[in-house]
């Protein structure tokens, strides 16, 4: 602990570092709650899935695409195509879709 007093006792002299980890911890409560409860729990399958979801879900809210409209698409063009993800994904990924396809994407269903 002597080793790393000076970074432990930043927030002393520094009124912008926050004294606790409060917000980063509220951030990922939903997975940290939900890892025992999911689908395959222990399976490395199942954390890769959630991880890749996370981040999507995640994304999606910066580049101002409401996440039930995408999933909603995104599943409907997986139904069409026999159960399988699209070939092009440029249509899904926020910075590689046009303009239009973010506004549409942006509303709510």
């Amino acid at each position: 602990m002597q080793a790393h007093w000076v970074g432990l006792t930043v927030f002393v002299t520094n009124p912008a570092v926050p004294m606790d980890n409060n917000l980063a911890e509220r951030t990922i409560r939903g997975a940290v709650l939900g890892r025992n409860n999911y689908f395959g729990s222990g399976a490395i399958w199942s954390v890769e899935l959630a991880a890749q979801l996370f981040s999507i879900f995640a994304t999606l809210p910066q580049w101002g695409i409401n996440r039930q409209r995408w999933l909603y698409e995104y599943l409907t063009v997986c139904a069409q195509n026999h159960s399988k993800p699209p070939d092009d994904l440029i249509d899904f990924i926020p910075w590689l879709m046009s303009d239009e396809r973010r506004a549409a994407l942006s509303h709510l269903l």
